[in-house]
């Protein structure tokens, strides 16, 4: 499959498939005319000797100093040379060819002013497998990217490192071997490469991917611990949801019945007339998570589709515009937002593993081992899932209500979105360690019940984990189990298996 990019239907799937499948991509035919009236709105005012942000002045705080055209080739050259400062340790790979296809992307939307053969230059790359090193700390998410997409720029023209078929090589032997011709850079186009969001756009719709799927974990994980201690049906019966009807609750308590369904563990009547809050408000509780993923794909997928870049030219007005799309305010904020979700998904399942080792609360063996005393069974797991919770709570903390002014007060609000990246980065690692002790300690509680069984999916989940960790007798080490569980959320074995078994399940 080839993804066709036109500036206006890129879908975090495709994106996902150009990241991390190797699906090659090609410039839409739409997106040439549209190219090339945008190309000629720029060459008219540069003949005319108009006063362009970026093109024939400087940038920033240097706007107000004029740059004759025939200086404008060695301004764009100079712009990336000197917005490449980033430091840190190198982005993924995945996140790094989604940025190359997002930037492509919004120059195909037919605004920014460059020639197609830049475009070209960049698909190739992407074809061929030429990935660009990129630091990744340096980006304030406001002017775009520029530090990170300036170290994209160096290998788009030569320069700078990248990585070809796994090897760290100079931007020039790695487009060499791929053979890749450098792009020439003339108006507009180093800052063309440069000014907008995508790489953090290109992170946060990889964590929207990745999302969903952590998240019908989250729900397969509370109902093996809801039929493992044998939770009242009731309150996940359509009724209540349907007199509350926020969208991601109802579709939360549906999945949970269709879950459990048939299992001979809660059919084995307790008499408890309703459960602590974690139980019963589940639906409640993890519902919302899926509505605000719903929110940040909404957002991301318009960024992903927009012309994020400064400044456009609008063939159909005969205008230029200097405005400020590059600022990345929109994206921060949905992904601090997402971290939210997705850290109050881990408060819950922490919870949950906490209910199945308190004996109080289970009716189970303490920490859900038989020898207490010589046994501590799985106790030190949960404290492993509250230091985890512990951690997404600190990195919970929104990184887009803060700004420091730069470029010498010109650039005087910035949106920090790409620390929100790198912490919904994070506490998703977190997220999918904490499901696994949950799961681990479900599946453990299911060993108790005098060989019931469970429900169609919790029985579903039970076994795949018995595939890869035995049931508990004795203590030994826990790390290894957790790792091994942890592994089946990460690759989304126990989901595509539910799925496959019991058909989709329902996100709001």
């Amino acid at each position: 499959m080839t993804v066709v990019l036109d500036g206006s239907t890129l879908t975090i799937e495709q994106l996902c498939a150009v990241a991390r499948n190797g699906e090659t991509v090609a410039l839409a035919e739409s997106s040439h005319e549209k190219m090339l009236k945008s190309r000629a709105l720029l060459e008219k005012y540069v003949a005319e000797g108009k006063a362009l942000y970026g093109i024939t002045t400087g940038i920033g705080e240097f706007a107000r100093i004029a740059i004759t055209a025939e200086q404008s080739a060695e301004l764009q050259r100079r712009i990336i040379y000197s917005h490449s400062a980033g430091v840190g340790d190198p982005q993924p790979e995945d996140v790094v060819r989604a940025g190359m296809t997002l930037r492509a992307n919004t120059l195909a939307k037919g605004y920014s002013g460059v020639r197609i053969a830049l475009v070209e230059t960049i698909l190739e790359m992407i074809n061929k497998g030429v990935v660009p090193y990129i630091n990744e700390k340096g980006s304030l998410g406001t002017s775009g990217d520029l530090s990170p997409l300036s170290q994209f720029a160096e290998v788009a023209i030569g320069e700078g490192r990248a990585y070809f078929q796994g090897e760290l090589l100079s931007g020039a032997e790695a487009m060499k071997r791929a053979g890749v011709k450098p792009t020439d850079l003339t108006y507009k186009e180093g800052l063309g490469l440069i000014n907008g969001s995508q790489i953090m756009t290109a992170g946060a719709a990889l964590l929207i991917y990745d999302a969903e799927r952590i998240l019908k974990n989250a729900v397969i994980a509370s109902a093996m611990t809801l039929d493992a201690l044998r939770a009242v049906e009731r309150p996940y019966h359509p009724a209540p949801h349907r007199v509350r009807p926020h969208p991601g609750q109802g579709a939360v308590a549906a999945n949970l019945c269709k879950l459990f369904a048939d299992s001979e563990i809660m059919a084995d009547r307790t008499g408890k007339v309703q459960d602590g809050y974690s139980l019963r408000c589940t639906p409640q509780i993890l519902g919302p998570s899926f509505e605000i993923l719903e929110h940040a794909r909404s957002v991301i997928t318009t960024e992903m589709n927009s012309s994020a870049d400064n400044p456009l030219f609008v063939p159909e007005e005969g205008e230029y515009y200097a405005a400020g799309n590059f600022h990345g305010q929109g994206i921060g904020l949905a992904v601090d937002y997402l971290c939210m979700a997705m850290s109050e998904s881990a408060n819950l399942s922490e919870r949950h593993t906490n209910r199945l080792m308190n004996p109080a609360l289970s009716g189970l063996p303490d920490f859900l081992a038989e020898g207490k005393g010589l046994n501590s069974g799985m106790m030190v797991a949960q404290y492993t899932a509250a230091a985890l919770v512990s951690e997404n709570k600190v990195l919970s903390h929104p990184a887009s209500v803060d700004s420091i002014s730069v470029s010498a007060d010109q650039e005087d609000h910035v949106s920090m979105g790409p620390i929100a990246v790198r912490k919904c980065t994070e506490i998703h690692r977190n997220v999918r360690n904490v499901l696994a002790i949950e799961m681990m300690a479900a599946a453990q509680a299911m060993e108790f019940h005098n060989g019931r069984k469970p429900g169609r999916g919790t029985g579903i989940a039970y076994r795949i984990i018995r595939e890869v960790v035995p049931k508990l007798e004795d203590d030994r080490v826990m790390y290894k189990d957790i790792e091994a569980i942890c592994k089946l959320v990460e690759d989304n074995t126990i989901l595509d298996a539910v799925e496959s078994e019991l058909g989709e399940l329902q996100t709001a």
